[in-house]
């Protein structure tokens, strides 16, 4: 099976120069362990025997789990140990050995759940660990282009024209159909339809049913569908949990965990004080298109495209390949989003250095400048007078884009461009 080197790569190196623990997380099935044993290899040529461990092995999990101490000494450093979450037990064990070692990089771990792993390498790794959280395939990834953090700046959209492949609209959504995850890449025979099947059911029966401690696998499955159904919209607990006969508090938890095993990501509104009618409403994307293809019966990309979530899902296509190019590079995404009580939106903005940069997403080849109509409700985060004179307190409104279905990069007008998808 063909290896499809990853964007996180170099952050990877970065972070093994800075700590004795790498821990890479990310959902099942994203090519973490596939990742770290290539890396491995590498390592192996230089003269560097790193030893690897699964913990999906019933015997090896037991020692682990009931003796730390002998497990670090069967598989002691340099160690890779695969599925991390299942004892970790060990973390303060590997906490004294590295404090003792005073190495870099002795430790890798890869582990699927961050829901209950986060909370534990915060109390036992604190300092001691770096985290890259590893996502499906981009599109960089995919077409080996060079991928980097995101931003509307024209002359990085520019120079991108050199690199990237232009794609049609079929070819988007054959994209977006598929998903992101390396095996369906990686080997084309692979049945789209069973992958998935299998994946889902994976998850629900080890993840959430060993992690989570669900009860009722079905009563989540048929929640993650009304999920699926809402991605490129604001989070209204009340309304999911009506429609998956749960309470609301449950339907909180139940989203707080596909956000923590990243199934989903919630995008938090922005919020300014020279900004008064804001609502504060999450709003939510599936961060795999294919998966929420799957669990919403789409049979194929022609469908999809045509269909009534053909608008939300290419959103949420664009807003997960943004959010990856920060995960990659190792830098929390600066992602928000804009909706006020008038039903004004726009669909992301980037805020860095004091500079706010919004971002519509239309399917449309040819939006029109509607589609930037809302870029003005921003203003007031610029103007002295509302912020009662505290200069300090004012932001910066950057450039704009409209990721559209353009054929090229084209000024929308002074200040905002229509981008290509294909050129993110």
């Amino acid at each position: 099976m063909a290896y499809i080197k990853r964007a996180a790569e170099d952050t990877i190196a970065r972070v093994l120069k800075m700590f004795p623990i790498l821990l890479v997380t990310g959902p099942r099935q994203v090519g973490k362990t596939t990742l770290l044993q290539k890396l491995a290899k590498e390592q192996k040529e230089t003269g560097v025997e790193r030893k690897y461990v699964t913990l999906d092995d019933p015997d090896v999990r037991y020692l682990a789990k009931h003796d730390p101490g002998l497990f670090l000494q069967r598989y002691s450093p340099p160690v890779l140990i695969d599925e991390i979450q299942y004892a970790t037990e060990l973390f303060p064990y590997i906490k004294m050995s590295v404090d003792r070692a005073k190495g870099k990089g002795d430790f890798w771990l890869a582990g699927s759940q961050a829901f209950r792993l986060m909370q534990n390498v915060s109390e036992s790794l604190a300092g001691r660990v770096g985290i890259v959280n590893l996502l499906g395939l981009s599109d960089g990834e995919i077409y080996q282009t060079p991928s980097e953090p995101f931003s509307t700046d024209a002359g990085r959209l520019t120079r991108r024209l050199s690199v990237a492949k232009p794609r049609g609209l079929n070819e988007i959504y054959q994209r977006i159909f598929r998903g992101s995850m390396p095996e369906l890449y990686a080997d084309e025979q692979i049945d789209w339809e069973t992958y998935y099947r299998s994946y889902v059911d994976t998850y629900l029966r080890r993840d959430i049913r060993d992690l989570a401690q669900v009860a009722d696998e079905m009563q989540f499955y048929n929640f993650m569908t009304i999920v699926a159904a809402h991605t490129s919209k604001p989070v209204v607990y009340e309304e999911l949990a009506g429609m998956a006969g749960i309470s609301a508090p449950t339907a909180k938890k139940w989203l707080s965990i596909l956000v923590s095993s990243h199934v989903i990501a919630l995008v938090q509104p922005y919020h300014n004080n020279a900004l008064k009618r804001v609502v504060k409403m999450p709003l939510l994307h599936f961060l795999d298109t294919g998966l929420a293809a799957y669990l919403l019966k789409w049979g194929n990309a022609e469908a999809l495209e045509k269909g009534a979530m053909s608008g939300a899902i290419f959103e949420s296509y664009v807003f997960s390949e943004i959010y990856k190019s920060y995960l990659n590079a190792g830098k929390e995404p600066p992602i928000f989003y804009y909706r006020d009580k008038d039903q004004k939106e726009i669909d992301l903005l980037i805020y860095q250095n004091g500079v706010l940069c919004p971002i519509e997403i239309k399917k449309a080849a040819s939006p029109g400048k509607t589609a930037i109509k809302n870029f003005r409700v921003l203003n007031p985060v610029c103007e002295e007078k509302s912020f009662g004179g505290l200069e300090s307190l004012k932001v910066e409104i950057g450039t704009g884009n409209v990721i559209c279905m353009a054929a090229d990069l084209l000024p929308a007008d002074e200040k905002n461009w229509y981008v290509p998808v294909w050129l993110i």
